[in-house]
């Protein structure tokens, strides 16, 4: 393609690295004075712009540039930056007086609009950082990442395989919702994975996944094919009896009240998804019993680690399929 048929954006990056790449060869010394440079890239490539500055034109030149773009603002040294505004003052209601345009040091004191590019670059390099990582995980909900959290931390102190440190693990709010995170993120130059659960009708979400290519397919995942059960979600990484002292703690059931493993194989009976079976002994609890819901077993096991502190054959087993389910994630990783 011709080079003059190429985007404007193209265009003026190419340009951009000839003529100051000839600048560089006359020697330093020199300050470089920019206006909105960058204006036709997309926000990305404003951010590459952005590390040329820091990388090639800052160690031998002073560089100052006007931008409106939250992109092209540095969110690691904010005092970098100066706010340029027409500032009017009121006297009076109806009159209005011109103070001229004003070069301001204190980045975060000054009008609201003025201030939005900053906010919009804070915004995004903080919403980076929550969420997402080099290396992410991506899981159905919180009560995953506590559940996995604490399986890991109790595996460590055994000296048994652990979940690997460079795992950022974000929820993506369900099955349905991994396909639209992906989306969202893609081109940003991560790894990505996926532990999913999945019921009778997951199915269809996988295979839609997979076939979207975004994801290689060894690195979507999903707990009943890790554990070789027919459906399941991370709740089923538990022994059953283990998982009901668990509910118990969490939901303070207590004497009568208690669930036990006979209660739960009589009321809810397997095979099947552990946490469906528990939602169904809880609607013939009596009303004052608090209404179940999937994060507060998870809530309360990161905040009661030493419950899986015995040997016991429902903790020993539990520990078993965690350590598989670790292992297949961390398997994911890069070597």
């Amino acid at each position: 393609m011709p080079f003059s048929e190429r985007s404007a954006g193209f265009i003026w990056f190419f340009s951009f690295l000839v003529k100051f790449a000839q600048v560089s060869k006359r020697g330093g010394n020199q300050i470089l004075l920019l206006d909105e440079p960058g204006l036709t890239l997309h926000g990305k490539a404003q951010a590459d712009l952005l590390r040329y500055f820091a990388d090639r034109l800052l160690p031998k030149h002073q560089v100052v540039f006007s931008t409106h773009s939250p992109f092209m603002v540095p969110p690691d040294d904010l005092t970098l930056s100066r706010i340029i505004e027409d500032q009017v003052e009121q006297k009076r209601p109806g009159f209005w007086t011109t103070k001229g345009t004003k070069v301001r040091g204190d980045v975060l004191a000054t009008d609201p609009d003025t201030l939005f590019p900053l906010q919009a670059a804070l915004g995004y390099d903080v919403t980076q950082a929550l969420f997402i990582g080099k290396h992410t995980l991506l899981v159905e909900g919180p009560g995953d990442i506590l559940f996995l959290k604490a399986l890991s931390a109790q595996l460590k102190r055994r000296r048994r395989t652990a979940l690997d440190p460079r795992w950022t693990i974000c929820p993506a709010g369900g099955l349905d919702k991994i396909q639209s995170f992906v989306s969202l993120f893609k081109g940003a130059n991560l790894h990505l994975a996926v532990m999913s659960d999945r019921a009778q009708g997951d199915k269809r979400k996988l295979e839609q996944l997979k076939a979207a290519g975004a994801i290689p397919e060894s690195r979507i995942m999903n707990y009943p094919d890790v554990l070789g059960i027919a459906e399941g979600d991370v709740e089923d990484i538990f022994e059953p009896e283990t998982y009901v002292g668990i509910v118990n703690g969490a939901f303070e059931l207590k004497g009568r009240s208690a669930l036990t493993l006979a209660k739960l194989d009589k009321d809810a009976p397997g095979p099947g998804r552990l946490v469906k079976r528990m939602e169904t002994v809880f609607r013939i609890l009596p009303a004052s019993t608090p209404e179940f819901d999937h994060f507060s077993p998870a809530d309360w096991l990161i905040r009661n680690p030493s419950f899986l502190d015995g040997n016991g054959p429902g903790v020993v087993t539990t520990l078993d399929n965690g350590e598989k389910v670790i292992e297949a994630i961390n398997a994911a990783l890069p070597r």
